[in-house]
């Protein structure tokens, strides 16, 4: 009968381990979902969050994190422009993220073009050499 009582008083005691590790997980909070604007000039940019939802702008996303992150936007022709995003967690009211929205300002990829070096003109011989107040080459012989 011993021999009983300590099996079953093991089997339980490994039940309750296993389960507390698990239920250890009803104590944690869940990250809060805040919606991002996400905005560019121009629009239509994919906007990428490093925390995994993207769109294209202008568009909205949730997102849930209580750290910072970032926003890369990209557009076809033009430089990808990256923008930090900070949450500032404030106890019993949801995180606040900053910069909402957040906007980006794409530059274009093309290089401003520079004008073209102009090619210096050939001297034009002179019509008629008395007409020039200089006198004319000496002849090279």
């Amino acid at each position: 009968m011993r021999v009983f009582v300590f099996v079953a008083a093991g089997v339980a005691l490994a039940g309750c381990s296993s389960t507390s590790m698990s239920s250890m997980d009803f104590f944690k909070s869940k990250p809060v979902e805040v919606t991002l604007q996400l905005e560019s000039t121009p629009p239509g940019a994919t906007a990428t969050t490093s925390v995994g939802p993207s769109c294209k702008t202008p568009c909205s996303v949730q997102v849930a994190t209580a750290d910072s992150f970032t926003v890369t936007y990209a557009l076809p022709k033009y430089q990808s422009e990256t923008i930090p995003v900070t949450v500032s967690a404030q106890s019993g009211s949801p995180p606040v993220l900053d910069p909402n929205p957040a906007v980006a300002e794409l530059k274009s990829a093309t290089a401003a073009k520079k004008p073209a070096k102009k090619k210096p003109r050939a001297a034009k011989p002179a019509a008629d050499d008395a007409a020039s107040p200089f006198p004319p080459p000496p002849a090279q012989q």
